[in-house]
């Protein structure tokens, strides 16, 4: 792959990963008229560092729990590209 093409894949999955969320919002506040009740978290990975926050126990570990995998993969596929490249 050239870098041409990493940097077109790069804009497309940020253009994605907005549509997503504003997808999710416009859901959460039509379903919110339904249920006042709202749970949600999220994660900032810098480096292999999570940062994590949410609103309440469960989601947090769900959170916790989705982010540690994230990292483990980085940090396998790092190696593993590592090991590759030597």
């Amino acid at each position: 792959m050239d870098s041409a093409s990493l940097y077109a894949l790069g804009v497309t999955l940020v253009f994605i990963g907005v549509l997503i969320i504003i997808v999710t919002l416009v859901l959460f506040s039509v379903s919110s008229a339904k249920a006042a009740k709202f749970r949600g978290g999220g994660a900032v990975i810098i480096g292999p560092i999570p940062i994590i926050f949410g609103t309440d126990r469960k989601s947090l570990k769900t959170v916790l729990l989705l982010s540690l995998t994230l990292t483990v993969m980085l940090i396998v596929l790092v190696i593993v590209q590592y090991l590759l490249l030597k």
